[in-house]
């Protein structure tokens, strides 16, 4: 077995743990019933509630139905596959890397061999990075603060609440047992399980989904999120429970809402807008963000290149004002960046 294939359960990861931690922040509290899917929301409280309890749920195709009004949730499904003309291509080789690392994470016995090539290097990491391992984040830490604050795309209350956020995240990750070689190997078979359910073999049967397939494929993916999170202290339900939403401003058909929640024992809050369309709210930068998708894919591809099929971008990154629904998935905002 290769190397690279220890590093791609790591990766996997460390991607589903950044992920988590951005849905993490806005999430409502447990709902067992199914929930209904209706566009947007009676009030601005019920919109962020029913967005959060979709995700809560793991129902991505009802999120995005309800997070936008019938014609952008329409304009969205037909944008998914639409060709864009500045999407990367992986090379050959990252080609290989990807089907063999899938073949990997699926065959019979993948919890067994991946555990048997992840167990030295963890004792090995263990040995090189102990105590350095919290030095090691410190740095980190203070690397992504001096990001955020320099960051020319986030408001000034976006940048207090993604350092509220870092300076709460930053201590566990200093102190989970990331070395411990039981979690890890509870963490593999989840990684192998979620892999299993995904069931993608190619990078072609990946920009080739449709928006209900891309969709479930996000669902599986949560489920595994949430199970390995908590595995290392992390619970997303904990999260979910406390989130509690109180409307700030209501008038002129625009409203802003403050969500409480409460993040590893520390309270925290952020800030959303809305906008009321025939009677029904829905986030402001939700709709800003899928109609400049939409603008940029019908936009004429500049002369001299090609596009291959893939859909639209899902970006997890606070937008302006940080919604709830944005902050949680974020609409496609950027033609030709990495997704899914």
């Amino acid at each position: 077995m290769r190397r690279s294939s220890v590093y791609f359960v790591v990766g996997a990861f460390v991607a589903l743990l950044l992920l988590a931690s951005v849905l993490a922040l806005v999430m409502t509290r447990h709902v067992n019933a199914p929930v209904p899917v209706v566009a947007g929301g009676e009030t601005p409280e019920a919109s962020v509630q029913q967005s959060v309890a979709l995700i809560r749920a793991g129902d991505f195709a009802g999120f995005w139905k309800h997070a936008l009004p019938p014609a952008d949730y329409d304009t969205l499904r037909s944008d998914w596959t639409r060709p864009r003309a500045t999407e990367p291509q992986e090379t050959p080789q990252e080609r290989e890397d990807f089907i063999k690392n899938m073949q990997l994470m699926t065959a019979p016995d993948a919890e067994t061999k991946l555990f048997a090539l992840a167990r030295p290097k963890l004792i090995q990491l263990q040995q090189q990075y102990h105590d350095q391992l919290p030095v090691m984040i410190g740095i980190g830490q203070a690397i992504l603060a001096t990001g955020i604050a320099q960051s020319k795309d986030l408001t000034t209350p976006q940048k207090a609440q993604a350092t509220a956020v870092l300076n709460v995240l930053a201590p566990w990750a200093q102190q989970a047992p990331w070395f411990d070689q039981a979690k890890a190997k509870q963490a593999i078979a989840i990684a192998v399980a979620t892999a299993r359910k995904l069931d993608i073999k190619t990078p072609e049967q990946l920009r080739a989904m449709d928006f209900d397939t891309a969709m479930q494929k996000y669902s599986a993916g949560f489920i595994g999120i949430k199970q390995m999170l908590a595995l290392y202290g992390l619970s997303i339900d904990e999260v979910l429970d406390s989130v509690r939403v109180t409307t700030l401003e209501n008038r002129n058909g625009h409203a802003r809402v403050r969500i409480d929640y409460v993040l590893l024992g520390k309270p925290l809050s952020i800030e959303s807008d809305l906008v009321e369309q025939d009677g029904r709210w829905y986030s402001a930068d939700m709709l800003h963000n899928v109609r400049e998708a939409h603008e940029r894919l019908t936009a004429p591809a500049p002369a001299g290149t090609s596009a291959e099929p893939s859909a639209p971008d899902i970006t997890v990154t606070p937008a302006k004002n940080a919604p709830a629904a944005a902050a949680t998935v974020a609409a496609p905002a950027k033609a030709g960046s990495a997704k899914h």
